[in-house]
């Protein structure tokens, strides 16, 4: 009796395909450089070449012309790309709908938010939280950048907001809130009309941040970029005992609007202008760890951009109308 042949079965020596691998593949695809790619998801240029190559072995094919600059898809690999975004996307939505389910019965939430913003962020963030989960406890901490960054590593945070980013980006998400521009803040009538900026600076007191936390290491790297060198008398971490000291001594400083909007004590005793030399931003981002809060970043993110467009802005406006575009929000 004859019967039918066996259905061969896999080659136990080519490669499957993987979600890292297929993640890989996208990134490669999207920056056309292995260099960008391994950027983009916190790996090593070599890495990133193992695992396209461990894809090739799994499809037979080649999947990108490495001659081309940028590297381009090869026909094979525009197949696959399809299939790619395709998985991934239904990857994203079933982690996404089971974040949603694991927050519904969370039954505490840490934050970490910068110190620049605690007063102003922190209640519309907790109330969010709190409307959308009742049965949550919400714990709040502020303080520099690198602290919320050192505490969303270490889990003792599941959602921060910094003005820098993880090291590993690959294992976080960013929710942008905003970009602010640095402006210069003098003792009020310390700098005359007409006159040129950069020489009186020269001769007022400099008040420093300090350079253990993250805005005093931008002004200080600024300044040097600008080849201006004030002499170094005193450095603080709050932004209220900077601007105190402002104008205690009649000096200036350099720092953000809302860093200013945080000094309320003083704001009739300082004058806000555009630096005189080359610029200087800093973005504000909601991180949360990738794949475990669903779309609550996002949402959480859009809370706080609708709170600072209704009160912070206009304050701001008020306060210093020529420089009403400082603080720019991202697109929602």
């Amino acid at each position: 009796m004859s019967t039918l042949p066996l259905p061969a079965g896999p080659d136990p020596g080519r490669p499957e395909l993987t979600l890292r691998g297929l993640r890989i593949f996208v990134a490669l695809e999207e920056t056309g450089s292995v260099a960008l790619a391994a950027r983009r998801i916190g790996g090593s240029p070599s890495g990133v070449s193992q695992h396209i190559t461990a894809l090739e072995r799994a499809v037979g094919a080649r999947l990108f012309d490495r001659k081309a600059k940028p590297i381009t898809l090869t026909p094979a690999g525009q197949m696959l790309a399809a299939h790619a975004r395709r998985i991934l996307s239904v990857l994203s939505d079933a982690e996404t709908d089971l974040a949603q389910f694991s927050l519904a019965s969370l039954p505490t939430l840490n934050l970490a938010i910068i110190d620049d913003l605690d007063a102003s962020l922190t209640p519309v963030i907790v109330l969010g939280l709190q409307a959308r989960y009742p049965r949550c406890f919400v714990h709040a901490f502020s303080g520099s950048s690198d602290q919320v960054i050192e505490r969303l590593a270490a889990r003792e945070a599941d959602l921060g907001v910094s003005a820098l980013v993880p090291p590993d980006v690959s294992a976080f998400r960013a929710a942008p809130i905003l970009t602010e521009s640095f402006v210069l803040v003098t003792a009020k009538g310390a700098l005359p009309a007409g006159e040129d900026p950069r020489a009186t600076l020269a001769r007022l007191p400099f008040v420093q941040y300090s350079e253990t936390v993250p805005i005093g290491q931008m002004v200080a790297a600024h300044l040097r970029r600008v080849r201006l060198s004030p002499p170094r008398r005193f450095a603080f971490e709050a932004t209220r005992s900077v601007l105190a000291m402002v104008v205690q001594a009649g000096g200036w400083t350099i720092t953000t609007p809302l860093n200013i909007l945080d000094a309320d004590h003083v704001l009739g005793q300082i004058d806000i202008r555009p630096l005189p030399f080359s610029g200087l931003t800093r973005q504000v981002q909601l991180i949360a760890r990738a794949g475990e809060l669903g779309q609550l970043p996002e949402d959480l993110a859009r809370d706080c951009r609708d709170m600072l467009r209704a009160r912070i802005l206009p304050r701001f406006a008020t306060l210093a109308p020529d420089l009403a575009g400082a603080i720019r929000l991202a697109e929602d």
